[in-house]
């Protein structure tokens, strides 16, 4: 026999309801997250200075700029014995036994940094200047022995060098052809030109900037902004850049592990770094496939402090 439900049972919920106010909430979480980012903004906010350029570089500090260009030159910068996937280099290899991703992929952005940085640009900007392109073939002409003398001397002398009118000058020598090319790529960098020689590619978009970045890299210049700015390594700082969202904000968990042993105190920590992320990734991806790590929650119940209104009324629901 099929009895009917009375109209006080089909009054009843399915399902017991609790109202909820979800405007609200939204509302006081928007005002909330609205106050702590300006207090943020406020007392902990981030110099919003202007990207460092060659042209800023050489400008601000045309010694720096000479000795550097000089060093690429002669093949005795960090670039110069970086390794992959720059050139054949070691200097800056990372491996953990027999893992070398670094290696593996071999040289697929070859820099060739006495040519792409110097030579080249000079070659292209010579155009009607014959005392440069004397310069230049004089240079090239050269055996490997001399120009490294001429290297090695310039060198020694542009740590007395003197700085005037954006010029550097160095007491005399036999420095061979190397001053006059110092000169004119000083004068490129200073116009802003070899910024835009350094871009130049084969490709449609002009937005490579390994070549710059390595070259101001391997000067003392931009080391010396990252520490001013509180930005190296051992400094552990971050810092906005302004249009382009959401920034290195990302990184400050990448950034974390260099402050801790044992990859503060590591030759490969970049290496140990990325594979750190690799596996902790992999886990927030596969929490629900492994036992024990998906049951935290039911452990660690923080959902019921979350919830905890709705659980109170519910227990003085089952009184």
């Amino acid at each position: 026999m099929i009895t009917q439900p009375t109209p006080a049972q089909r009054d009843e919920p399915v399902a017991r309801t609790i109202p909820y106010d979800l405007l609200k909430e939204i509302a006081i979480a928007m005002v909330v997250s609205l106050v702590v980012i300006l207090g943020f903004a406020m007392f902990l906010s981030s110099p919003d200075v202007p990207s460092v350029t060659i042209q800023s570089w050489s400008a601000a500090d045309p010694t720096d700029f000479v000795t550097t260009a000089n060093d690429e030159l002669a093949g005795a910068s960090t670039t110069a014995d970086y390794g992959p996937p720059y050139n054949n280099g070691t200097g800056s290899v990372q491996s953990i036994g027999p893992i070398s991703p670094q290696s593996w992929a071999g040289v697929h952005a070859n820099v060739d940094q006495p040519h792409d940085f110097v030579i080249n640009p000079l070659k292209q900007a010579a155009g009607n200047d014959s005392e440069l392109t004397t310069a230049i073939g004089a240079y090239e002409a050269a055996s490997a022995d001399q120009q490294g003398k001429w290297h090695d001397a310039y060198a020694k002398a542009l740590q007395d060098a003197k700085v005037s009118n954006g010029q550097v000058t160095v007491a005399s020598g036999d420095y061979g052809p190397i001053p006059l090319m110092m000169s004119r790529l000083l004068q490129l960098a200073q116009t802003g030109a070899l910024d835009g020689l350094l871009l130049s590619n084969n490709h449609f978009y002009q937005t490579d900037y390994t070549k710059p970045l390595l070259f101001m890299n391997d000067g003392g210049y931009l080391g010396g902004l990252a520490q001013d700015q509180r930005l190296t390594g051992t400094q552990w700082g971050m810092m906005n850049e302004t249009g382009l969202y959401p920034g290195q904000t990302w990184l400050w968990l990448y950034t974390l592990w260099y402050q801790v042993p044992p990859f503060n105190a590591v030759s490969n920590a970049d290496l140990l770094v990325v594979l750190t992320m690799v596996i902790l990734t992999l886990l927030l991806m596969l929490v629900p496939l492994i036992p024990g790590l998906r049951d935290i929650p039911r452990w660690i119940p923080i959902y019921r402090v979350i919830w905890r209104g709705y659980y109170a009324s519910r227990s003085q629901g089952l009184k």
